[in-house]
């Protein structure tokens, strides 16, 4: 009687039990079929689905930024009454696809939940086997077929999950597959590997400094003080210097105006004086380099700091204020190799300046236009925009396009000095008569000119010597300058910048000196007339070149070698200054330009004398 009760009381836990296990066997061939649906299509045979129905991939303009960890599930995909979390994915997001857990792959974004369970899923499918298991419900002699079912489907449950996590493995081989197939017919190009947009015509940068020079100027300070009317002085005799005619030291075709030159240059010995800024660490602050392509910002920087003649230790005595850093020094002190970010580097230049300006009076009262610094990398135009925007630039990448300002800012001339105990080594070259070679380049693929220029013209005639990088070695340097040194028209291409270091190279090896190179503006454009000692050409006629080349008389090409030799005073570095020579033709560009920018003030500051 007692074993009929218990065995009567049982029947209604066994068959709870077997409902317990339908119920999950059913769950069971629910997420079976499910799983027939997210599996990736382009893994199904025959598919005619596009890649954008294949995955939905939301990306952005920088595809070069993009890896596995930027991956994240976002848009759902409904399907019932289920919001499957696996068959879209975006960028950006909190979580990243090697961080989601598979127990996680189904929770929401916002409130973890997405209408299946707030069980995890190992959960809903594997159960608790220990209280299925428990002695207490299912006896051994009545239980064999019950656990051979359960067996049946733990046994699919686990292998289901095996195929879930696989699948989600899948997904993201997928969606890197389609990332990479995204990417390669549409990769960005860098700025500096495509022609530029808009170009400057050397004809139209001449109208624009005219007009700068005859409007008046519009940079005003916030107080005027006795510098000021010391400058504007100097600008109204500039502008009525006396005509001279002759002069031994002094070529006058090479100059825009050779008289207000000249006076110009007399002004600013008598006048000028700097403050140089003593704030600022090596070795970004202070330490010039003085070898290699970055020697322009290290020698000026080097014979500045030294100078007794311009530099004033009181900044209410200075017209201009000097910010003594190294662009090359920034790079290699805080530039993250590979990284691809120069953030950093701008920010640094930016609190430079804020401290500067908490601390002198001098940046506030015209906003940083009388001051100026030397910058010889291609990174300068980046690092210094915004925050010293005002002040006169001295680059070497004088891009037109880049926010270099004719009129304003000094195209510095990029020397490469080989030696820095003797600059001029190696100086001078063959006789006009002894140059065998018409034209001459070798270089490094930098950019997308060159690769233009050996295109048209490598191994195409003899007389254009048009190769690419020369191998490395003394005796191949040697070469390259004996070819500078024999050849009529040394070619001037830009590399990733508009900048290049042949231009003084030419000059220095007394080759006439073809720049090709849209929106570059010569150093010293502000008083130099390159028509007087260079080629200038479109970079669209590129395959055009040698007919330019041979259609310049020979009458001609002997002018334009003499307006090489005379202006190769003007590019030559001096361990002791001397007149005239790259030094003072910076200093004095940076004079000119200011000193055509400076505009008077309401009143004049009482502590200032």
């Amino acid at each position: 009687m007692k074993f009929a009760a218990a065995h009567h009381y049982q029947k209604p836990c066994l068959g709870t039990k077997k409902f317990r296990i339908l119920i999950l066997g059913m769950v069971a061939i629910v997420f079976i079929f499910l799983q027939t649906l997210i599996i990736p299509t382009e893994n199904i045979p025959g598919t005619t689905m596009s890649v954008h129905e294949r995955t939905s991939i939301l990306v952005g303009d920088d595809f070069s930024s993009m890896n596995e960890s930027d991956l994240v599930y976002s848009p759902k995909l409904q399907i019932e009454d289920f919001d499957v979390n696996l068959a879209e994915f975006e960028l950006g997001g909190e979580e990243t696809v090697k961080d989601k857990d598979v127990t996680n792959v189904f929770m929401s974004e916002k409130d973890g939940s997405n209408g299946v369970n707030d069980l995890s899923f190992k959960e809903v499918l594997v159960g608790d086997k220990e209280s299925v298991m428990d002695k207490d419900v299912v006896r051994r002699d009545e239980d064999e077929q019950l656990e051979d079912d359960f067996s049946k489907v733990n046994k699919q449950a686990r292998e289901m999950l095996v195929d879930i996590e696989h699948n989600v493995t899948l997904q993201r081989g997928s969606v890197a597959s389609t990332k990479t197939s995204l990417i390669s017919p549409i990769v960005k190009k860098m700025r500096c590997d495509m022609p530029p947009k808009t170009v400057m015509t050397m004809t139209e940068m001449n109208s624009l400094l005219f007009r700068k020079r005859a409007s008046q100027p519009k940079m005003k300070p916030e107080w005027s003080s006795r510098r000021d009317h010391e400058l504007v002085s100097a600008r109204s005799q500039i502008k009525n210097a006396p005509i001279i005619e002759n002069n031994r030291e002094l070529y006058a075709p090479l100059f825009r105006n050779v008289s207000m030159f000249k006076r110009s240059y007399e002004l600013m010995q008598q006048i000028l004086k700097v403050y140089i800024y003593k704030e600022g660490k090596p070795p970004i602050f202070h330490v010039p380099i003085l070898k290699g392509l970055y020697a322009s910002e290290g020698w000026f920087m080097k014979l500045m700091e030294s100078n007794k003649k311009f530099v004033v230790k009181d900044p209410k005595q200075a017209h201009l204020f000097y910010m003594p850093f190294s662009t090359r020094m920034l790079e290699h002190a805080m530039y993250v190799r590979n990284s691809h970010n120069r953030t950093n580097l701008a920010l640094y230049l930016k609190d430079y300046t804020n401290m500067i300006a908490s601390k002198y009076s001098s940046w506030n009262r015209t906003n940083g236009a009388d001051h100026f610094f030397v910058a010889c990398h291609d990174w300068a135009p980046y690092e210094t925009r915004h925050h010293m925007e005002r002040c006169v630039k001295a680059m070497c990448n004088s891009d037109v396009t880049q926010g270099f300002k004719i009129g304003k800012d000094v195209s510095l001339p990029e020397t490469y000095v080989r030696s820095k105990r003797n600059p001029q080594r190696d100086i001078g070259g063959k006789a006009p008569s002894k140059r065998s070679m018409l034209a001459f380049f070798a270089g490094s693929m930098h950019g997308y000119l060159r690769r233009i220029l050996l295109e048209h013209w490598k191994d195409k005639d003899p007389d254009m010597k048009i190769f690419g990088p020369m191998p490395p070695g003394a005796a191949s340097k040697m070469n390259y300058i004996q070819h500078m040194k024999s050849s009529k028209y040394c070619i001037c291409a830009k590399g990733y910048e508009v900048n290049s270091p042949r231009v003084v190279e030419a000059i220095f090896y007394e080759c006439v000196p073809v720049i090709i190179s849209d929106n570059f503006v010569p150093p010293f454009f502000e008083v130099l007339n390159w028509d007087a000692f260079s080629v200038i050409v479109a970079e669209k006629d590129i395959p055009k070149l040698k007919d330019i080349l041979v259609s310049i008389p020979e009458e001609r090409y002997l002018e334009l070698q003499l307006g090489v030799r005379k202006v190769q005073q003007h590019f030559l570095w001096h361990r002791n200054p001397v007149k005239y020579d790259l030094f003072h033709m910076t200093l004095h560009s940076i004079w000119y330009n200011r000193v055509f920018q400076i505009r008077h003030g309401s009143r004049i500051k009482a502590q200032e004398g």
